[in-house]
């Protein structure tokens, strides 16, 4: 018998004349963990797409504990020798029950009729073998967390009998909590003989977890090795195909005039008597734990959110926010949490985004589009930021969520915005991308432009803010210097939930 679970040669696909993976290699041994890493684009998804049968490879050999499995191996197939994937963004029905979810395709009949009883009976075994024994099958899923989710969505996995877990970004949208208690259940698989394939653009979490990595870069395979043979500058080098001589590149600019002051802002519960400035040439950065208020103070500033008291101050003057269209004609601006479901029309093109939040500038009288207007702004925007596409009218959805982020920024830049937001600029981008994001950010800070950033990475928030704000339980609980602390002092700060109180 093979010692590898997963065996992958030679593996080559084409899209539409375009080659995603040029002569590919990966393997994977029972009970280990292999991160694999590379830039959005490297061809990670696709190898694990063939891997679990959704996609073919046009050559190549595959093998699954050491029996060979044909090019036309379908998503069942794959199934049935051992192979679940859990996708970055979960494929969860969300007005079904836990259970329902876990048993969907394949539910158990008893007598003509769904057998419910044993379902939940079953499905309660496996969360409990997780350590998940909080978690009622009954419960709807769309009322979990996304860290719950996710533990649903490996308990699925498990309960199929899978011997080989692919997770792709696992942790991108969970809690510090969340990711602790994950690290926990990779450890127990891996203990248990689990082969799992790790895909995470967060380099600084692999030390917890992993015990080999495979690096790609345009669709190739480049290196293998155990990870504690790789320095993370040797990582990141293969993957980008240069060094990256600075992790947080940050520009340092003397800080010029008040722009914004927000006085004793109150929206919800999760926003109280918040007070902050924001002047030229900084960047103001806001971290804290989940559920801390961040990102409900940045949508309550931008209208998404109604404002109970409070002032909003922009140059001296006093603001009347109800909306965004309120905000951004003001010249606030939001890039939001989730690009795809909140900053981007995804299915339309990036011209198409670029222009849509511009349209009061760009139309004539009559509200036709003047095309030429479009496509100034469309041009100096994609070009300033470097937006690598085939050109202005492909599809939002077909970019990098580097370049997807990018675009997002080009329609506000469009609008001589004076504050820019940014929430969670670099979730779910590579290391490159995270770079090029960075440099943006850095560029606004230079022409003027007053910057937030909130990030739930303590490297990342520390790593490119000029002063940095600190909520918990809905309050600034702390204000530091990022040049000076350290993440024990922000951590200090972030759980101060008894003075927080009412």
């Amino acid at each position: 018998m093979s010692e590898y679970a997963v065996s992958m040669e030679h593996v080559t696909k084409t899209f539409s004349g375009v080659k995603a993976l040029k002569d590919v290699q990966l393997h994977v041994k029972p009970g280990e963990v292999m991160a694999l890493l590379g830039e959005n684009g490297a061809g990670k998804s696709t190898m694990m797409k063939i891997l679990s049968g959704i996609y073919t490879r046009d050559t190549g050999e595959v093998e699954i504990f050491g029996k060979k499995v044909g090019k036309t191996m379908n998503a069942k197939q794959a199934q049935e020798l051992g192979v679940a994937i859990i996708h970055q963004e979960l494929k969860l029905c969300q007005h079904l029950s836990v259970a329902d979810n876990m048993f969907l395709g394949r539910e158990l009949v008893k007598k003509g009729k769904m057998d419910k009883k044993e379902m939940y009976h079953q499905a309660k075994v496996q969360l409990e073998k997780l350590g998940v024994t909080e978690l009622d099958p009954d419960t709807i899923v769309g009322t979990l967390s996304i860290g719950r989710q996710q533990m649903v969505e490996i308990a699925k996995a498990l309960l199929i009998n899978a011997k080989i877990l692919i997770m792709d970004e696992p942790s991108s949208a969970l809690s510090n909590a969340e990711i602790t208690e994950m690290f926990r259940i990779v450890r127990e698989l891996r203990g248990a003989g689990t082969a799992i394939i790790y895909i995470s653009h967060r380099l600084e979490e692999l030390h917890h977890i992993v015990d080999r990595v495979t690096i790609m870069r345009d669709g190739m395979y480049i290196a293998d090795g155990n990870f504690k043979d790789f320095t993370m500058d040797q990582i990141i080098a293969n993957m980008v195909g240069r060094e990256i001589t600075e992790q947080f590149p940050r520009s340092k600019v003397p800080r010029g005039k008040k722009i914004l002051e927000v006085k004793n802002l109150n929206a919800g519960k999760l926003v109280r008597n918040v007070d902050f400035d924001v002047y030229e040439g900084e960047v103001l950065g806001f971290a804290g734990l989940m559920g801390a208020g961040r990102t409900e103070t940045m949508r309550a500033i931008f209208g998404v959110d109604s404002v109970e008291s409070g002032e909003i101050i922009m140059d001296g003057r006093i603001l009347s926010i109800k909306s965004p269209n309120d905000a951004i004609c003001q010249g606030i601006v939001l890039v939001p949490e989730d690009r795809k479901k909140e900053g981007l029309c995804t299915n339309l093109s990036i011209r198409e985004n670029i222009a849509l939040p511009n349209l009061d500038k760009i139309c004539r009288a009559g509200g036709m589009v003047d095309q030429g207007e479009e496509k100034k702004i469309v041009e100096k925007g994609t070009s300033s930021l470097a937006v690598k596409m085939a050109n202005a009218d492909t599809a939002a959805d077909s970019l990098s969520g580097g370049n997807q982020q990018k675009v997002v920024v080009a329609k506000w830049l469009a609008r001589d915005s004076r504050v820019i937001i940014f929430d969670e600029p670099t979730r779910g981008i590579d290391v490159a991308a995270k770079t090029e994001i960075y440099q943006i950010i850095n560029q606004l800070k230079k022409n003027g432009i007053g910057v937030i950033v909130v990030s739930s990475e303590l490297p990342e928030i520390m790593g490119i803010s000029d002063r940095l704000l600190v909520m918990c339980n809905g309050r600034i609980t702390g204000e530091l210097n990022p040049y000076l602390t350290g993440e024990e002092e922000i951590m200090t700060c972030a759980t101060k939930f008894g003075s927080n109180e009412a």
